[in-house]
């Protein structure tokens, strides 16, 4: 299951690498683009951006600290989740995406000294994000939910074979 959590999180760090490439190509020094828009609305917009802190730009400017805390946070993490959820498939798998998210993001303050964003949601005045991002809300929203509602009835449903 190790291994498949390793997979998953090159894969994904791989995409958001090459999306940030991208966005860095098309979109630095222009105006946004519209990516979504229903009747007449903009949902979504590519926007490029340059996040030089943590979420919602806070801690701006402070690179050593951001990526001296993402490396703890991301170490203890990854320990915590192959210590404890090592026998479960979602809780890997959701792990794998935080993880990524994580890694995908300390890659842009290590190398370039900020993270890109280039996500706008429209709809409402929201911080503009990236793919990263999302594997990180989407991971950890997901992880809380199975840990909460599904990961103790899995463990007794694996106890109950283990006695039979």
């Amino acid at each position: 299951m190790i291994i498949c959590m390793i997979i998953i999180t090159a894969v994904l760090v791989a995409a958001d690498q090459l999306i940030k490439v991208w966005a860095v190509n098309e979109l630095s020094g222009g105006a946004s683009r519209e990516f979504i828009k229903i009747a007449g609305n903009e949902i979504v917009n590519l926007t490029y951006t340059e996040n030089t802190g943590a979420a919602f730009s806070i801690m701006s400017g402070k690179q050593w600290f951001t990526i001296g805390f993402a490396s703890l946070a991301l170490v203890i993490f990854a320990v915590y989740v192959i210590k404890n959820f090592r026998t479960s498939k979602p809780a890997m798998v959701l792990s794998a995406m935080v993880i990524s998210g994580g890694i995908g993001n300390l890659i842009d303050r290590v190398r370039i000294g900020y993270v890109v964003d280039y996500i706008e949601v429209r709809l409402f005045r929201f911080a503009i994000f990236n793919f990263a991002d999302i594997c990180v809300t989407v991971g950890i929203a997901l992880l809380m939910v199975y840990v909460l509602f599904f990961h103790e009835k899995n463990e007794a449903k694996k106890g109950e074979h283990a006695d039979a």
